[in-house]
């Protein structure tokens, strides 16, 4: 570490700010100027800092799953480019090679710019955005029955795109030529270059203001803060191993489940995840590289230390995680990779599962643990132009100690990302949403309940749409916790014109859709916390108030009966025995 001791310890701190400052500015300026809602309504992307060795700084996210992404790119970048000298000022390097730094899809492109100051190499600005399209063989590119990563699009090995800053106009050539929408993600990237260029003019104006050997001192400060937090929280955890089990449900093209497992050590020092004895790497596209498990990791780790702290690299350093070599979690070139982020979820509900019945003040229970992808093609009934919805879908959390589960809300690795508007899509799109609105069967029950799914209905305005849609938790119900009994699972229907229903679905490529065809998205309901039968029965007269709950369920879940005329109720016999679960068990 740089000599601290010489720089005022308040000056450390207002440089470290700036740096966080100078993040924040970078994702904003990267959502006003894209032209793609899935960037400027969802927020599906992230940017940040690093320093000259690829260590994060900052990252400001919409996606919490792209924590520590950032990092990885730029450490290829300095692999290709840094080892033999050949970064240089204006350089702008364009990733999404899963395998290499990327982390991800093809659809997540990266993009890295050195920053220099008086001649060094002194940090990184970087960011990673979600493209409606990069080519392959179907609309909006993430597909759901590809075998291998060729057909899911163009691929960027961490090739410059400007070079000493002059632009490589093959490659804009070559994005045009084979994306169906150009002008999107054309744009997109431009958006990113000027996020870029936002990153490096502020880093630039820190170090002329405070001189450059300061920003150095700060950024090692900024990292050793980030650790000594997580290490102080370490110590609050429970120590011990701590194991759990699940499944990948399928490959998307007939193959599954694949079973998945952890063990987890928890130490005075060492936070590790052992993954070991899971499925090897699969035929279908819910690959996922150690990249992407890395940060699936990263993101419940925060959620267990400290889910306030700012991220940067210091904050994982006591962090390990092992996995065997071409493992569904660690895949290796070819695989497909498209519905990697399926996988991700696999492995942070793992490590969720696992430690939640120790920590309930920090984990609840189980919530859709998918993030429920659809994409939605065809030509919009007044412009006659084709159109493509790609989204994520809502929908409910577990249940928590002292707290029902959340409603309506994305999953832990989608993050703070947001639906396009009703109001957004029947105009950009070629739909009109028949329903939104919260899905309340199979609510997972206990004495905390887990949150609402969501339903949401799209009607086909023309003929020959298409739907290619991913709803991972299709088969296995969403677990509870202390007592709490199971939510239900993600699914979709389709409503067709002529009255007759098809699903329930939950993984289906390119399903056809004519005129008014309903496409019927339902979401999972989150697993319940703790006996139901201890839910207050003042509580359970207001689930039935609000018909989440109906008189039956009331009675069979709660033992509490529900008068629907007066709402007066009476507590029956097993709730004043305490005898264990509604259900018996």
């Amino acid at each position: 570490m740089r000599n601290e001791k010489e720089i005022n310890p308040f000056t450390l701190e207002v440089v470290k700010d700036s740096l966080l400052a100078a993040g924040d500015e970078m994702f904003i300026a990267l959502a006003k100027t894209s032209m793609s809602p899935i960037i400027y309504e969802v927020l599906d992307y992230a940017s940040g800092l690093t320093d000259s060795k690829g260590q994060l700084l900052t990252q400001g996210n919409g996606v919490t799953g792209f924590i520590g992404m950032l990092s990885f790119m730029v450490k290829q970048t300095l692999k290709k480019y840094g080892e033999t000298g050949q970064l240089k000022p204006g350089d702008i390097i364009i990733i999404n090679d899963p395998y290499g730094g990327g982390g991800s899809h093809l659809s997540d492109v990266g993009l890295v710019m050195p920053i220099f100051h008086e001649g060094e190499l002194i940090a990184f600005s970087a960011n990673k955005a979600h493209w409606t399209e990069v080519g392959g063989k179907d609309p909006g590119s993430f597909t759901n029955d590809s075998v291998d990563i060729f057909q899911e699009g163009l691929q960027f090995p961490s090739v410059k795109l400007y070079d000493g800053g002059v632009l490589n106009e093959g490659i804009v050539e070559i994005i045009g030529a084979n994306v169906r929408f150009p002008d999107l993600s054309l744009g997109d990237m431009w958006a990113q270059v000027a996020a870029l260029k936002t990153g490096e003019r502020r880093l630039k104006e820190i170090c002329e203001k405070h001189g450059k050997s300061t920003v150095l001192a700060a950024i090692d400060y900024q990292l050793d803060h980030g650790e000594t937090i997580s290490r102080k929280e370490l110590q609050k955890l429970p120590k011990g191993t701590f194991t759990a089990n699940g499944f990948v449900e399928t490959d998307g093209i007939g193959n599954g489940p694949f079973p998945i497992q952890v063990e987890v050590t928890i130490t005075d020092d060492k936070f590790v995840c052992d993954f070991r004895g899971s499925s090897p790497q699969v035929p279908g596209s819910v690959n996922c590289s150690f990249t992407g498990l890395a940060s699936a990791v990263r993101t419940i780790f925060l959620a267990i230390t400290n889910p306030d702290q700012d991220v940067n690299d210091g904050v994982f350093r006591p962090l390990e995680i092992i996995v065997d070599e071409r493992s569904i979690m660690s895949a290796e070139r070819p695989a497909p990779t498209s519905n990697y982020y399926e996988t991700m979820l696999g492995c942070a509900d793992l490590i969720w599962k696992s430690l939640a019945p120790h920590i309930p003040h920090r984990l609840a229970a189980a919530h859709l643990l998918s993030v429920c992808a659809v994409t939605l093609s065809g030509i919009h009934q007044d412009t006659e132009e084709p159109f493509l919805i790609v989204e994520p879908s809502v929908g409910g959390w577990g249940g928590a100690d002292g707290q029902d589960g959340a409603s309506g809300q994305f999953c832990i690795l989608d993050g703070e990302t947001y639906n396009v508007p009703v109001e957004v899509a029947e105009t950009r799109y070629g739909v009109m949403l028949d329903e939104y609105s919260l899905r309340i069967d199979g609510t997972g029950a206990g004495e905390y309940t887990g949150g609402k799914g969501v339903i949401r209905s799209y009607r086909a305005m023309t003929d020959d749409q298409s739907a290619t849609v991913t709803f991972g938790r299709n088969q296995y119900r969403l677990w509870g916790t202390n007592g709490g009994l199971d939510g239900s699972v993600n699914e979709f229907y389709i409503q067709k014109s002529d009255g007759e229903q098809a699903g329930p679905y939950g993984v289906y490529p390119r399903y056809p859709l004519a005129k008014d065809d309903v496409l019927q998205l339902m979401t999972a309901t989150g697993g319940g916390y703790g006996d139901p039968l201890k839910r207050p029965g003042e509580q359970v007269v207001k689930d039935v108030k609000n018909e989440y709950y109906n008189v039956t369920e009331a009675e069979e879940l709660f033992g509490v009966k529900v008068d629907p005329q007066s709402f007066e109720y009476e507590e029956l016999a097993i709730r004043k025995q305490g005898g264990g679960r509604a259900d018996g068990n």
